[in-house]
């Protein structure tokens, strides 16, 4: 790898702000930034999202990983050859859209897989063009482990510099809740103090949200903490870890922020969700751990309302690769931890 490393960037759907964030972003950090960005596009759109944006630069495109970075004022591309010149109309679901969003994935993911790239960095796509393109899978990171191999992926989030962990996803709350068991928790606090190691931590303070409110106070709001959180928690710090909880959910991540712990598990999507945008929206991106690649990603959706109008802010990608310069380093770590 190069002193200076290269991150792949996909723009996800290219009919969604994708485009014109990424543009964006790659002009703004420009060719001082920690990494070298290459878009894996079609060059045809970036050209055009450069045009709506009102932006004057020139798209190069590549067929190897290999050549230097031009010089200011130019765009890298990868040109993947999906849609070529046709035009797609703004802003709407479109099978071909989906088709160039799923190959600009797997181009991506091999370069990463092949150490071509130190990592990957996504825009956002559009599930239901996928799924009209014929992907089968729910979204990008099943997508990522079908692609890697990786049968146990997770969400991390980071918000300057601020690491929470779900214990569970995309799940209704009812259903969330029925998933939590002291094995379960104890999977996931493991799964989160690996992350940590992974991504710099040495020695992790992990702290474990709970779930009812005061904690459930010994059983009078809930009895989840008192039957399957605390005994998880025993058995970590049994085992040595530095794993404090459960602690009450509206207090832990005030703690997180004033530096006591490296990293929370949250317990639902929204729990962790809502803390961390309300901290900083455009500063929290996600990271998906348990591949074998790097990966770093906005935490937003394609946005069609507003695209193709050049207003899409582009802050959350460039964070995205900002943090993904910042983790290339960790990139043999993580190969290491999570090689299947």
């Amino acid at each position: 790898m190069t002193e200076r490393p290269t991150l792949a960037v996909t723009v996800g759907d290219p009919v969604g702000i994708g485009p014109e964030i990424t543009v964006r972003t790659l002009l703004q950090v420009g060719t001082t930034a920690a990494a070298r960005g290459v878009v894996v596009a079609d060059a045809a759109v970036l050209r055009r999202a450069l045009q709506v944006c009102g932006l004057d630069a020139t798209v190069r495109t590549l067929d190897s990983w290999d050549l230097p970075a031009e010089e200011e004022g130019t765009i890298d591309c990868f040109d993947i050859g999906v849609l070529k010149d046709i035009v797609l109309p703004w802003g709407t679901v479109d099978e071909r859209a989906g088709r160039a969003a799923v190959r600009a994935i797997e181009v991506a993911t091999r370069a990463a897989l092949e150490r071509d790239v130190a990592g990957i960095v996504t825009g956002p796509i559009n599930k239901e063009a996928i799924w009209a393109a014929g992907s089968e899978h729910l979204g990008h990171t099943e997508m990522l482990g079908a692609l890697t191999g990786a049968t146990r992926q997770n969400t991390m989030f980071v918000v300057r510099g601020k690491k929470i962990f779900f214990a569970t996803r995309h799940l209704s709350l009812r259903k969330a809740l029925d998933q939590i068991s002291v094995d379960q928790q104890s999977a996931q606090i493991d799964e989160a103090l690996t992350a940590l190691r992974v991504f710099g931590h040495d020695r992790p303070r992990l702290a474990v949200a709970a779930i009812n409110p005061h904690g459930g106070e010994n059983g009078a709001f809930g009895d989840e903490e008192i039957m399957h959180l605390g005994p998880a928690v025993e058995r970590a710090q049994a085992s040595g870890a530095d794993v404090v909880g459960p602690v009450p959910a509206d207090s832990v991540f005030h703690q997180l922020l004033q530096g006591r712990f490296d990293g929370v598990l949250s317990q639902y999507h929204d729990q962790g969700h809502i803390a961390a945008k309300t901290y900083d929206f455009d500063g929290t991106i996600s990271v998906t751990v348990g591949l074998p690649i790097l990966r770093t990603s906005v935490d937003h959706g394609t946005a069609f309302d507003i695209a193709g109008t050049g207003e899409a802010d582009p802050a959350t990608m460039r964070s995205a690769f900002e943090h993904g310069a910042g983790f290339a380093h960790f990139a043999d770590r993580i190969r290491a931890e999570y090689a299947v």
